[in-house]
């Protein structure tokens, strides 16, 4: 009994740097960010109590809320997609027997490094902005340079597919679980008269949703939370149609230095985070299948 007490000190004492470090740096900021989001705190003062305030203001009269939301869950619905298609097609590329296929799986995860850092952002808005390359050379094809940071119509749209340009991590994530088809599958599908369309439908699709499931979640996640892109790209415009909540989150705390209010914003953001991730597990349940016929619990 003494040894197993002893044992147990021993791994207490190992574990107790995390332990720490997640009491200080973790629990203790997210229980005060509670508190906060029921106060009135604006840093300079001390925070003043107001109950729900801040949140019944939030839904009723804040219409930078409602419109915040309404582009970010735009800017999920674009950009998550987009990005695990083009994660999918480079893994498939990638799961042929070619020469210097480490060497290119490096060059493609490269992006995913880098992310949607400030200086990828910069050279985003040089790239696409009216006077930038992209238009440059449009121009010099015969065409009429396009607005696509400028305008409410594309900005959207072109700080998505910075996020898709990152797509190294879901490409590696993916190309593990094709590598754990069995080739056999294919190949009876193949004696059978299958195509390649049918080959990806049937075979592919199923056995690779639980990549693709652990994919969706994650990249949900970070796309509620995207805040570079939008911020040094076009800092929420033009005509705030770029707008991202993490930015009106920003604004709220560091701008108008309303933290009790910012508080309210990440919180309820937590909760938006929540339920979307809710729903992905349950309708999972429809379309994710497993080797072993399990699923998720």
């Amino acid at each position: 009994m003494k040894k197993r007490n002893k044992k147990e000190m021993i791994g207490l004492l190992y574990i107790s740097p995390w332990i720490i470090g997640f009491l200080i740096f973790g629990l203790y900021p997210l229980a005060l960010s509670l508190y906060y989001s029921f106060t009135d705190y604006s840093v300079l003062s001390e925070p003043t109590f107001v109950g729900l305030d801040n949140y019944i203001y939030m839904f009723t009269k804040d219409r930078d809320f409602l419109h915040s939301l309404t582009v970010t869950i735009k800017y999920v619905l674009m950009a998550v997609p987009l990005k695990l298609i083009a994660a999918l097609f480079f893994a498939m590329l990638l799961n042929r027997k070619i020469k210097f296929i480490n060497f290119f799986t490096t060059i493609y995860y490269l992006p995913s490094i880098l992310g949607a850092s400030v200086s990828i952002s910069i050279l985003w808005r040089f790239l696409f902005s009216m006077d930038g390359v992209v238009n440059s050379l449009i121009v010099k094809l015969g065409g009429s340079a396009i607005p696509f940071i400028e305008s409410p119509k594309y900005a959207l749209s072109s700080i998505s597919l910075l996020v898709v340009w990152s797509f190294g991590s879901s490409m590696v994530v993916f190309l593990a679980g094709l590598k754990q088809i069995p080739k056999e599958m294919y190949e009876a599908c193949t004696v059978d008269g299958g195509g390649k369309i049918r080959q990806f439908f049937a075979i592919t699709l199923p056995l690779l949703s639980p990549s693709l499931f652990f994919n969706l979640i994650m990249q949900t996640i970070n796309a509620f939370q995207q805040f570079t892109g939008a911020f040094v790209i076009t800092n929420g415009g033009p005509v705030k149609s770029t707008y991202l909540y993490a930015l009106m989150l920003y604004d709220e705390a560091f701008g108008n230095f309303k933290m009790g209010y910012a508080s309210a914003l990440s919180w309820v953001l937590f909760a938006l985070i929540l339920i979307a991730t809710l729903l992905l597990f349950k309708s999972s349940s429809k379309w994710l299948h497993y080797q072993d016929g399990g699923g998720v619990i």
